[in-house]
């Protein structure tokens, strides 16, 4: 699996257009919310900052990069070859998401920072934490759960535009409006119940207890794009 990981990492420095898309296209966005933060901490709110500054990062750097390297490699028939070896399927998919996935943590992480030195440190880390590897976990999964659907990396570029853009939208309108209003409907669509954690974790005011539910619907998607992507995921080119 490590070897895996180490081969993929090596692939996606190598390749130009993976290095656009997982660091240049999302990290651009997210400088710019940390540099104009007064705007945007009035029109939402620090917490709001953080929470689209996560959802840029996992939807085109985490999301679209796994779903185009995934349908690349199957295209190729290296997910096939790689079959024939002794690493488990489970392994040959961690290993090929991990760098991916590592990278995109390191690039929040960084990110949030700066905007911690900017602007004050969020008052619950372990809670921004959770919500995350939470979302992590979620843009991992529906990643899986969309390959299935797509038919080569080019068709990825059609295919992933619904989840990244809505992810983002749902953030944006979580993250602007609050959930006083439509609660249930805001906390069930995806993404919703994370940025409002980050929202809660950043700005402060609610207690960590009343806040952890709000894992319950992002982990429901896990499951649910994870047992999307066990009947959907073919191993082989999709014709």
């Amino acid at each position: 699996m490590l070897s895996i990981a180490f081969s993929e990492l090596m692939q996606v420095f190598r390749n130009r257009l993976v290095l656009l898309t997982s660091f240049v296209i999302p990290v651009v966005p997210c400088a710019f919310f940390v540099y104009r933060h007064e705007v945007f901490a009035e029109l939402g709110s620090l917490g709001y900052i953080a929470a689209v500054v996560m959802f840029t990062v996992t939807a085109f750097g985490l999301y679209a990069t796994t779903v185009t390297s995934l349908a690349s490699r199957r295209q190729n028939l290296f997910l096939k070859r790689l079959r024939s070896t002794a690493v488990s399927d489970a392994g040959i998919l961690v290993g090929l998401m991990l760098p991916v996935t590592v990278l995109a943590m390191v690039q929040i992480a960084a990110i949030l920072a700066v905007l911690a030195v900017v602007t004050g440190a969020p008052a619950s880390v372990p809670m921004l934490v959770a919500a995350i590897v939470s979302t992590v976990a979620m843009m991992l999964a529906l990643g899986l759960a969309t390959v299935g659907f797509t038919n080569s990396p080019e068709h990825a570029q059609v295919t992933t535009l619904p989840v990244s853009l809505g992810a983002i939208g749902v953030s944006t309108w979580v993250g602007i409006t609050g959930t006083n209003e439509l609660t249930q409907v805001k906390r069930l669509l995806p993404g919703g119940s994370a940025t409002e954690l980050v929202l809660n974790a950043w700005n402060g005011g609610v207690p960590v207890a009343d806040s952890l539910p709000l894992l319950l619907p992002t982990l429901a998607w896990v499951v649910v794009a994870v047992t999307l992507a066990y009947r959907m995921f073919r191993w082989e080119p999709r014709r």
